[in-house]
């Protein structure tokens, strides 16, 4: 047993979006290993993923927690973006283990931001965090994902939010087009219908539409955004273009919303994609664009997160919050600015 370890045994921490179902163990504060990526179009139920995991890494498992892309509101889970739909009560009983917790993916990640270092992130344009602000997150993926850190009593309080179904807002003509378009298909254009790892495709689409343009409406958001970095398809860069511009818009709204002068972070799993790309794109303009408040966006950092998998370590301090034995509580402190080195990572 390695010093510091949990006296019950090892606890069962996941990440489950849309997508994927990322499984790890934790055996002592921090100490996160053994992460596994399970697609979740390979296994009927939540269950059935998870039985997967631990018969790989031996079981023993007496605590877990689940960080979903999805609300958590009672016992019923039902994914939005995932045909997985369960009772934690019944998985609990299934796995069999004494303690289940279920909660918002971004609520998880948002709890991880404080913690992360230097390394783990790559700062697009300019401003600079105050100490204690309150701190944004949005990250496109399977679907927009929100949430925010308040700080209280000497510690950070996570929002459970589901900000990625606000109406989707239009900041030039060609987004409006592109809204126009989806209002033909859609009663209500949400951010994350367009502003998603999804969208990406229906961006495209609609731009063409929009010009009489016939298109192969077969081709993926990956070939898309890998057709938009190679440079030789001048649609898929505008479709690039145009989604970075609209993360921009949803993440100042966010700012402005929150006063997240603790800077705005940048999850999910599709903007770490796009390499050096975002650091150039029409993200950071469109974010300090806005209005009377252009000032006060220019002052937040926007930081996109490069760390592996960030989640976990927040769904485990929420566990541990569970058990009655938290870590010590992140300091507040302004989240340390990237070095040059880090660009070079992206």
């Amino acid at each position: 047993m390695m010093p510091g370890s949990y006296p019950d045994g090892p606890r069962l921490v996941a990440d489950i979006g849309g997508t994927n179902a990322r499984f790890a163990l934790e055996y002592a504060p921090g100490a996160i290993t053994a992460a596994q990526t399970l697609p979740c179009a390979a296994f009927a139920r939540f269950e059935d993923a998870a039985l997967a995991y631990l018969a790989v890494t031996g079981g023993g498992v007496r605590h877990a927690v689940i960080a979903i892309a999805n609300p958590v509101n009672g016992d019923a889970i039902r994914m939005t973006n995932h045909d997985w739909a369960f009772s934690i009560a019944a998985a609990r009983r299934e796995l069999s283990l004494d303690t289940l917790l279920v909660v918002n993916d971004f609520s998880a990640l948002a709890m991880a931001l404080p913690t992360l270092a230097g390394r783990e992130l790559l700062q697009v344009g300019g401003g600079r965090a105050r100490p204690g602000g309150v701190i944004g997150l949005v990250g496109a993926g399977t679907g927009l994902g929100v949430s925010g850190l308040v700080p209280a009593g000497g510690q950070w309080v996570a929002l459970a939010s589901e900000g990625g179904h606000v109406a989707f807002s239009p900041s030039d003509a060609r987004e409006v087009a592109v809204l126009q378009y989806c209002w033909r298909r859609y009663d209500h254009v949400s951010a994350e219908r367009i502003v998603s790892g999804p969208g990406i495709a229906l961006i495209r689409e609609a731009l063409a539409a929009s010009r009489g343009q016939q298109v192969d409406l077969a081709l993926s958001s990956a070939v898309i955004v890998e057709r938009a970095l190679a440079g030789d398809d001048a649609l898929c860069r505008e479709t690039l273009d145009c989604f970075s511009g609209m993360l921009g818009t949803v993440a100042a709204n966010l700012a402005v919303t929150l006063g997240a002068t603790g800077g705005v972070y940048i999850g999910g799993g599709v903007v770490p994609r796009l390499g050096d790309y975002f650091a150039g794109s029409p993200f950071r303009a469109r974010f300090e664009r806005k209005g009377r408040f252009s000032a006060f966006t220019a002052q937040i950092p926007t930081l996109l997160i490069t760390a592996p998998y960030p989640a976990l370590a927040g769904a485990a301090a929420l566990l541990a919050q569970r058990l009655d034995s938290p870590p010590p509580a992140p300091a507040m402190a302004c989240p340390a600015k990237p070095t040059d080195s880090n660009h070079a990572r992206t």
